[in-house]
């Protein structure tokens, strides 16, 4: 049963992989896909890493992850972001025998309500603006240590009276090996394509992304780092702020700008790359963790004033059959949204133990 899965696998490779490794990183379309899912990924510095947890919410980046074990898993989170934003995903995973585990979700994000005017100034009432991801998940075990996955993804897009729909599919390969600790996990997420554009003439790009991640835990410490480099398939992610912004705002002509020398600007460009990420886990019920974005310091920092930009934070706490999750990232000066998921085991939930079965007293 393995081999037409795998290769129906490859087949999206082939499909959707040539067209979306040219893609430009402006001018595109459906950017909500890049928010991160839980709160644990936004604690992490906002990008997701391969894990021994069996966590459902990095299968969702990492549908290579999805095994057995997350079986009747379910995931909700909810992100209260700038204004009046507001972002979340909910996903169910369910394992069948020989053929893998799959998964379903829902993403969206709400953009709020508006008014809407012309240009005198007249109002004509209010409109809402949303955007919608539908994700089915495949992931299966090749052998004990090596598995692959991947998420069928259809999204629509609705702005006022203009409305965009599209497909794409993420792929997934992973190795995880517990006696060494180690997860290590490569993913091209989101090859695809509109199929109905916002303006007729116009095709916009998918915000594609190759992701490679790693984690290590400590034998004889409670740690976990881990580290996710991003955007591979484009080296430079910096930008010319001088292009950007007029000069007389920037008093900075593009002749006058020199950001240093060849060497610091190839180690700034490889770490745009690079996302690192702690763990505490003093016991299986708590554990703490930190996340350090460079590239987000690097666009949002502002030179004038220390801050936290680029850092990020939380906590995971399981009470009982839950599982509580706090992130906060922290963007810019203006604030950082907070991140908050419950996740849970269903049969474990409407699980009755054996031993609360009421005894039946002998008569006499």
């Amino acid at each position: 049963m393995k081999k037409p899965l795998v290769f129906v696998f490859l087949v999206l490779v082939l499909q959707f992989g040539t067209y979306s490794f040219g893609q430009r990183q402006s001018g595109r379309v459906y950017e909500f896909l890049g928010l991160p899912g839980t709160a644990r990924i936004t604690a992490l510095g906002g990008f997701a890493i391969p894990d021994l947890e069996n966590d459902l919410g990095m299968a969702l980046v990492y549908p290579a992850l999805l095994n057995e074990e997350m079986s009747h898993h379910l995931s909700l989170n909810f992100v209260d972001y700038f204004d009046d934003i507001n972002y979340g995903t909910v996903t169910f995973a369910r394992g069948f025998e020989n053929l893998g585990t799959f998964s379903i979700a829902m993403q969206y994000i709400d953009y709020g309500r508006f008014i809407e005017a012309d240009e005198t100034g007249e109002t004509h009432g209010e409109f809402s603006a949303g955007e919608y991801n539908f994700m089915v998940g495949w992931g299966m075990m090749l052998n004990e240590q090596f598995s692959i996955g991947s998420n069928l993804k259809a999204i629509h897009s609705s702005l006022h009276e203009y409305q965009s729909f599209g497909l794409a599919v993420d792929v997934s390969l992973a190795y995880r090996n517990p006696d060494r600790l180690l997860a290590i996990g490569l993913v091209a997420r989101n090859m695809g394509r509109q199929l109905t554009y916002y303006n007729t003439s116009n095709r916009e790009p998918l915000p594609f992304d190759l992701l490679f991640g790693i984690s290590k835990e400590l034998a004889n410490a409670p740690f976990r780092f881990s580290a996710t480099a991003h955007n591979l398939h484009n080296f430079d992610l910096t930008y010319d702020a001088s292009q950007l912004v007029p000069q007389q705002i920037t008093g900075i002509s593009p002749d006058e700008d020199d950001s240093g020398s060849d060497f610091s600007d190839l180690g700034d460009k490889l770490m745009r790359h690079l996302v690192f990420g702690v763990e505490f886990i003093p016991t299986d019920n708590f554990n703490f963790r930190v996340g350090y974005n460079y590239r987000r310091r690097q666009e949002m920092k502002v030179e004038s004033k220390i801050s936290t930009v680029g850092l990020s934070w939380g906590f995971g706490v399981r009470i009982s059959r839950f599982h509580l999750d706090y992130g906060r990232s922290n963007y810019h000066l203006a604030g950082a949204p907070n991140h908050i998921s419950i996740s849970t085991s269903l049969s474990d939930l409407f699980h009755r133990p054996e031993n609360n079965t009421p005894m039946i007293r002998e008569s006499q």
